[in-house]
């Protein structure tokens, strides 16, 4: 396991858009929630529109549409972590994404730490936006095992 992270594995994406954040993460988000994991997206902004233009453009049927207009998509931080409670307590399984400046990422994944422990089932996706962290790439993919892009989740090489 790399260092500073608590849980099992970590797992980033690199994003330019919101519109680009939800085309990566959508037919993992989709795959998953087929295998019943709960979803909890934290974000720092609003993605309510944006993911209501995206899945009204995308080829799946109107059920799994559905689906995935049912997940949380606003900044509604208090509301997730009662939701991440309650799973943590019900012993599901999650994934939980983390969008927002590396600020907002560390904060949110300290106060995660408290509520999931070292929980075998939860999967924690921190979100980095490229324009914020520039030449910082490098050094912030070091302290991943996955990289999730539009081809999926991939495992990082150590060099």
């Amino acid at each position: 396991m790399k260092e500073n992270h608590l849980t099992k594995e970590k797992t980033c994406i690199f994003y330019a858009s919101d519109y680009h954040f939800e085309m990566i993460s959508l037919p993992y988000i989709e795959k998953n929630l087929e295998n019943n994991k709960d979803i909890i997206v934290l974000t720092e902004n609003n993605l309510e529109d944006t993911i209501r233009v995206l899945i009204s453009n995308v080829n799946l049927k109107e059920e799994k549409k559905k689906k995935l207009t049912k997940i949380n998509w606003k900044n509604d931080d208090l509301n997730k972590f009662k939701q991440i409670k309650e799973d943590v307590d019900e012993n599901k399984s999650m994934i939980i994404f983390i969008k927002g400046n590396k600020n907002y990422i560390n904060n949110i994944n300290e106060n995660i730490q408290k509520w999931v422990g070292k929980m075998e089932n939860v999967k924690i996706i921190d979100c980095y936006n490229i324009d914020e962290i520039n030449n910082e790439m490098v050094d912030i993919i070091g302290k991943y095992e996955n990289v999730l892009s539009v081809r999926g989740e991939t495992k990082i090489e150590s060099k």
